[in-house]
């Protein structure tokens, strides 16, 4: 279904008073008037043939969207965050307007592995994750630590299945956005947003402004509530002065393919050593992981991610590290200039919720926007589905109401984020220190490794999967691993 068209910053439609641009110019207003909007949400019928103009006739979900308003719900950025949003909140039966500065399809830094935790929302979603559908299955994690390698099973669990995949972004992105088209999302691609719009008296975030198509026309859009999923960059949340909070985890990674025999694997695989020796004098041992993921198609996807907490030690060159290290690993593995696949990328991963708060009037910040990655294992994708999913729970609450009721639907969302993931997220990054701590690691490697129930354990707490051990069921048939870990996540204050 094609969106509407935007209005256009500066066209000729009538200035309201009190409504401004985050750089305080003032900017269209919400209420203008249908003859710049040709296609505005008063014209468009909902999946059960209501107008959304016509209060009267939204079904169980009441007046949403005042007719002037271009969609009941804003999503910038077409990543996993939002489009999750997005296909959850049009298959409630709301007009969902997903923004996208690029075009699909296209690339993304990321090291292309699913664990169950992922691979769980992907099935909640309804998409067909098989291996004849594209996905390539794996069974585990090998940890490599200490010259000792170990292949450590997916745990069996009630909440999570018993399988990880790998499957390139380049190639997921698009899947998943194209899904919550399917449910019934609209889709504007080429579409920068660069600042949310605010009602200058009250604050509330009213819509977005930016640019569209390779002109960079200006372009502005409105909504009752917006979603930011628009990654690290986090522009919507810096256009309201919402900066990052120094004081949390915040790592680096950096990605490269090479072609190699080890595309077929069984396992994700993870490094937990990871040695900077540009000083060959003075190795040291940094705080991060490496990566080798199997694609299947004759390549490997090979990173390393960097917890970058060690203000005293400097800058560090990520892709000049990578290089050692993979110079470090065995040659017929294939990780040498010679088999490189492209260049090598690199993204910042915003750590244990390190920009907050994920809730103000009319906008909610979700994933990576609201520095949801793992602080433990840097994965992102799995979480920022995760949030997007309480963010549309949240989202389809409060439009079904109104006033104070639907505020406070809405405001539930940050606690509800913090419920589910705070006290891992706190407990993550204090093991992350502990890992990233030479003396610690020796000790770990040394006693840890030999002794897999042990590993069992820690690739639980790694990749954050184990049962509650809340209910009778799991108080009976847990694991000692899930009533520990679940005893130490429910003793951690949450962040």
């Amino acid at each position: 279904m094609q969106a509407p068209e935007p209005t256009t910053t500066g066209a000729a439609v009538p200035q309201a008073a009190g409504v401004r641009g985050a750089a305080g110019r003032t900017a269209d207003p919400a209420a203008t008037t249908h003859a710049a909007h040709p296609a505005r949400a008063a014209d468009r019928p909902d999946r059960a043939g209501a107008v959304h103009g016509d209060h009267g006739s939204q079904g169980d979900h009441g007046s949403r969207a005042a007719p002037s308003a271009d969609a009941d719900v804003l999503v910038v950025g077409a990543g996993p965050a939002g489009s999750t949003a997005a296909a959850h909140l049009a298959r409630a039966g709301l007009d969902v307007l997903v923004l996208e500065k690029a075009t699909f399809p296209r690339p993304k830094v990321c090291g292309d592995g699913f664990t169950p935790r992922g691979m769980k929302q992907i099935i909640d979603l309804g998409i067909d994750c098989s291996e004849r559908n594209g996905w390539l299955h794996n069974r585990g994690l090998r940890v490599v630590a200490g010259g000792v390698s170990l292949d450590l099973p997916w745990p069996t669990l009630s909440s999570f299945p018993d399988f990880g995949a790998v499957r390139p972004r380049q190639d997921f992105d698009e899947l998943l956005v194209r899904h919550a088209e399917q449910q019934g999302a609209r889709l504007r691609e080429a579409t920068t947003v660069t600042a949310a719009v605010t009602d200058e008296r009250s604050g509330r975030v009213l819509g977005v402004e930016g640019h569209e198509g390779p002109d960079r026309r200006p372009v502005s859009y409105r909504a009752p509530l917006t979603l930011a999923c628009d990654g690290v960059s986090a522009r919507v949340a810096l256009s309201l002065g919402i900066a990052k909070d120094d004081r949390k985890p915040l790592g680096v990674a950096v990605r490269r393919y090479y072609e190699s025999p080890r595309t077929h694997d069984d396992h994700l695989e993870t490094h937990l050593e990871i040695w900077d020796r540009s000083d060959p004098e003075h190795p040291r041992l940094l705080p991060g992981y490496g990566w080798i993921f199997g694609m299947g198609d004759g390549t490997s996807n090979v990173g390393l991610g960097v917890l970058a907490t060690d203000r005293t030690g400097g800058s560090w060159d990520y892709r000049a590290l990578l290089r050692s290290w993979l110079e470090g690993l065995p040659e017929d593995w294939g990780y040498r200039e010679a088999n490189a696949v492209g260049g090598i990328g690199g993204a910042a991963l915003p750590m244990g919720f390190n920009r907050t708060p994920h809730y103000r009037p009319g906008l909610l910040l979700v994933g990576d926007a609201g520095g949801m990655v793992n602080p433990l294992n840097g994965e992102g994708i799995a979480y920022a589905m995760e949030s997007a999913t309480v963010a549309a729970r949240c989202t389809v609450q409060a439009l079904a109401r109104s006033g104070d009721s639907r505020e406070a639907a809405l405001a539930a969302y940050p606690g509800e984020i913090s419920r589910a993931l705070g006290r891992y997220y706190r407990l993550g990054a204090v093991a992350a220190r502990l890992i990233g701590n030479p003396t610690v690691m020796r000790v770990a490697t040394r006693h840890g490794l030999p002794r897999r129930s042990v590993m069992q354990a820690l690739l639980k707490l790694l990749a954050n999967l184990y049962d509650d051990p809340t209910t009778s069921t799991d108080r009976k048939e847990g694991e000692w691993s899930d009533r520990v870990l679940g005893a130490l996540t429910r003793l951690t204050p949450a962040l």
